[in-house]
């Protein structure tokens, strides 16, 4: 049976990233002959202290202890077919640990979704900046026998590294991101999906939606799922954190899911995830045109993409005051999901990828 190791940060259902991109397809990978074995480094103690001011001394302990794992994965690499580096084996600038992979008899894979190769630290974090590596992707790049790209803006770039890269997409279960019949009345909901790292995303809607609530009034609420830190008194906002549990319920009290962003090159390699997760429960969702954005959503049929501030107004605004069009659009929204960004659409090519590898 041949044997993948997953090398990533974090543990099983815990990290966007990684639930959507390759834990989904464990269990069709291991019904179909490979086994499957993660590999991460953070827990939940040290979620507790990472995206944290301070807490320096466990930082450092942390960083440690990655590194103590990451070698014992290097003493093992051999008895794995193909070796998966999600985005990267270590959060520092190190390579030592994929370029130890790549003298392995394992084939190895690279995975990432975003634009890694800029520098993005959390708040949190700017004085361990330096430790980062954000120019080490290249080479990761480089080192890899297949790169696995979240979307064409990310494979144009890795092909100027690697001549052998695929993209694929992140995809949505179906069987679990199911419509949620609405119950038709009470204020409708405009909802935000995200992190306490992608938080000032959100920033980008605040003037539309003050515009909208001065409009609207009490027809509106506006729900924030992944901070509880942020609040937006101005608008009522208070923000519930992220939760497992409860990760589908929170999304499906909304009735328009929004997905705002900067035009920049970080953003650019964003791979939809919060629009797909809209979308997968039968929301109309209103999205920034940037990056694959633009190709998920078609303007006016399964979505709206709005850039200025009076486009947002007026695309929510249209939304806000027919259920009609939100039906329809959530419709749309779904088959979309279901035919181009699924784990049922892409699970079989995903597999074949993995066969070809090790033919």
């Amino acid at each position: 049976m041949p044997k993948i190791l997953f090398i990533a940060s974090h543990r099983p259902g815990r990290a966007p990233g990684q639930r959507f991109r390759f834990e989904q397809y464990f269990t069709h990978l291991e019904s179909n002959g490979f086994q499957c074995e993660l590999s991460p480094l953070v827990t939940a103690e040290d979620d507790a202290v990472l995206y944290r001011k301070g807490h320096y001394l466990d930082k450092a302990r942390f960083v440690r202890r990655c590194m103590a794992k990451r070698a014992a994965d290097v003493k093992r690499m051999d008895e794995f077919d193909i070796i998966f580096v999600f985005r990267e084996a270590l959060m520092t600038r190190s390579i030592r640990y994929e370029e130890a992979f790549r003298r392995s008899r394992a084939k190895v894979v690279f995975d990432f979704d975003d634009s890694i190769w800029l520098s993005n630290v959390s708040e949190a974090n700017r004085r361990w900046a330096w430790i980062k590596g954000a120019g080490k992707t290249p080479r990761l790049i480089g080192l890899s026998d297949i790169v696995f790209a979240g979307n064409a803006y990310l494979a144009d770039y890795a092909r100027r590294y690697n001549s052998n890269v695929t993209v694929v997409p992140t995809t949505i279960d179906t069987d679990l991101y199911r419509p949620i019949p609405k119950a038709g009345d009470g204020p409708v909901c405009i909802g935000w999906s995200g992190s306490i790292t992608t938080i000032q995303h959100f920033q980008y809607a605040i003037p539309a939606l003050r515009i909208l609530k001065e409009r609207f009034g009490d027809r509106i609420t506006i729900r924030v799922v992944g901070d509880g830190n942020f609040s937006e008194p101005s608008l009522g906002i208070k923000g519930i954190p992220w939760r497992a549990d409860s990760e589908i319920a929170d999304l499906a009290a909304m009735d328009i899911g929004i997905m705002p962003l900067p035009d920049d090159e970080w953003a650019k390699g964003k791979c939809g995830l919060k629009g797909l997760q809209y979308m997968g429960i039968g929301l109309p969702a209103i999205m920034s045109p940037v990056g694959v954005n633009s190709e998920i959503i078609a303007d006016g049929e399964n979505g709206f993409l709005a850039s200025t501030t009076g486009e947002w107004v007026d695309k929510l605004s249209r939304l806000i005051e027919s259920a009609e069009l939100r039906l329809t659009m959530g419709d749309r929204a779904r088959r979309t999901v279901e035919e181009r960004f699924s784990v049922k659409a892409w699970q079989d090519r995903y597999l074949d990828l993995f066969k070809q590898l090790i033919r």
